[in-house]
């Protein structure tokens, strides 16, 4: 008896829905293929005793799919969410002195995503691969997302990469976990969280902000056409656009302020400053009440920006391989060639510029005074090529769980629908009863009760988080 596949989506005009649900009966065997329409999907396999309870199954779960408004469809019909990527030629640096890399790490495509602890690096390329490597050059680990990394930030201990496939994954345990989903007509441009609340900048301008449970807060098209800048604090998100910089409150999308610059292409943020990588060879920075602070002069438009501690030291890194830094002042201490491409994104740690670049290097350069001058001087150093193990397999996004009897020191949490959405509440004695959990949506099921070994709250209140391991509770 041939295979009986049925395949609906559910792809809403406001753009928050745009995915698919695949149905699969091959005798007693179901499987269960969903995701955003255009990709491929994730997939979920399970055998049953007979073929009418393998069929019983699937029209169980196709009923429920038809009553949150899924219908039948044809694959291929809708297409994919847009993806723009910057699209720059980056030219030969005009400096005469190579900056003094300490060793680079070459990722395989154009890099946009970093980040940098005491304790790792991290490069995202716009193949879907991460990296993490220790500061001392060593390959760690690998993850391998569906889509193109445009960025990776952390929010507290929790690591998010935000893909061109609209999704944001935890990095934060041993494999990614599926965090938030972004509207399919958001075209993304750029990321940020701050306590859970995501803001996203987009390639028309729009500026939205989306809760734990990917639910918009608010969303708001900016005084741009274009975005790449946002950064969210405890008060506001603030957004770079093609006009100026603008901030909201998180909470209403009530506008704050808006400032005007040239076209900003880049944002960063210390303390009470926001700093804007502009078009027109200039970082801007603007104090969070809007009110313009300094211009940092370069000499090509900057597509990124950072500031050591507190701001005493700005960096930038333009279209032409180059770098600077300059001090509080807004004078031009050095400008280098990087080595490896323009600088996507860069941050500055312990006295070590970190940057990924257009030829997909993250690179480490040494920052301190002595290591400069000795650059300048003509002596740098010879620079370490990091190469990854050949056979480090790069782990996926998963959607399983280990199926476990006992709690074994973990929180219990329990998965039930309210209002048609699946939402997680914690059981276990201590918390609140009626605060969410954020909790990887791709393995939510109705009914199913999980066990983490960790629940955190949330600074801003009203949720829990998860973190560490998560495990279903038979």
């Amino acid at each position: 008896m041939p295979a009986d596949t049925t395949y609906l989506e559910l792809s809403e005009d406001s753009g928050s829905a745009h995915k698919f649900y695949e149905v699969t009966v091959d005798g007693a065997d179901l499987t269960v293929r969903y995701g955003r329409i255009g990709d491929r999907g994730q997939v979920k396999q399970s055998s049953y005793t007979t073929p009418d309870k393998a069929a019983s199954e699937a029209a169980k779960k196709i009923g429920e799919k038809v009553r949150k408004g899924y219908a039948p469809a044809v694959p291929g019909v809708r297409q994919r969410r847009a993806v723009s990527r910057r699209e720059i030629v980056s030219t030969r640096s005009t400096a005469t002195t190579r900056a003094p890399m300490l060793w680079r790490y070459k990722s395989g495509s154009p890099a946009f995503g970093i980040f940098v602890d005491d304790d790792v690096c991290m490069v995202g390329n716009e193949s879907g691969l991460i990296t993490t490597l220790s500061h001392g050059a060593e390959v760690l680990q690998q993850f391998r997302l569906p889509d193109g990394v445009k960025c990776l930030v952390a929010d507290d201990d929790w690591i998010y990469a935000g893909c061109d496939d609209g999704n944001v994954y935890d990095l934060s345990g041993k494999v990614p976990r599926l965090a938030y989903r972004i509207a399919a007509d958001i075209d993304i441009y750029w990321l940020d969280i701050h306590d859970g609340v995501l803001g996203v900048s987009d390639s028309g301008g729009g500026i939205a902000a989306i809760d734990h449970e990917d639910e918009f807060l608010w969303r708001r098209q900016g005084h741009g056409s274009s975005a790449w800048m946002v950064r969210c604090d405890t008060r506001a998100v603030h957004h770079g656009h093609s006009k100026g910089v603008t901030s909201y409150d998180w909470r209403t999308g009530q506008e704050l302020w808006n400032t005007r610059t040239s076209n900003v292409l880049f944002g960063w943020q210390e303390g009470d400053s926001l700093y804007a990588g502009t078009g027109r060879r200039q970082v801007v920075q603007l104090g969070k009440n809007g009110v313009h602070r300094r211009t940092y002069e370069c000499d090509a438009p900057v597509f990124s920006c950072a500031t050591a501690e507190n701001g005493r030291y700005i960096f930038a890194g333009d279209s032409s391989s180059s770098i600077y830094c300059f001090d509080t002042s807004g004078a031009r201490l050095w400008k280098l060639s990087t080595g490896c491409g323009s600088a996507y994104s860069m941050q500055y740690h312990d006295e070590r510029l970190y940057i990924v670049t257009t030829d997909g290097s993250l690179s480490c350069i040494d920052a301190s005074e002595p290591a400069i001058q000795a650059a300048v001087a003509g002596t740098i150093p010879e620079p370490v090529d990091v190469k990854a193990p050949p056979r480090m397999p790069a782990v996926v996004p998963s959607t399983t769980v280990e199926v476990v009897h006992d709690i074994a020191g973990g929180v219990v949490v329990e998965c039930i629908e309210e209002g048609g959405r699946l939402r997680i509440r914690v059981v276990s004695s201590g918390y609140h009863q009626d605060w969410q959990v954020q909790f990887p949506k791709g393995i939510r099921e109705r009914g199913s009760r999980y066990v983490v070994t960790g629940v955190r709250e949330a600074a801003r209140g009203g949720f829990y988080r998860t973190y560490g391991e998560i495990r279903r509770l038979l």
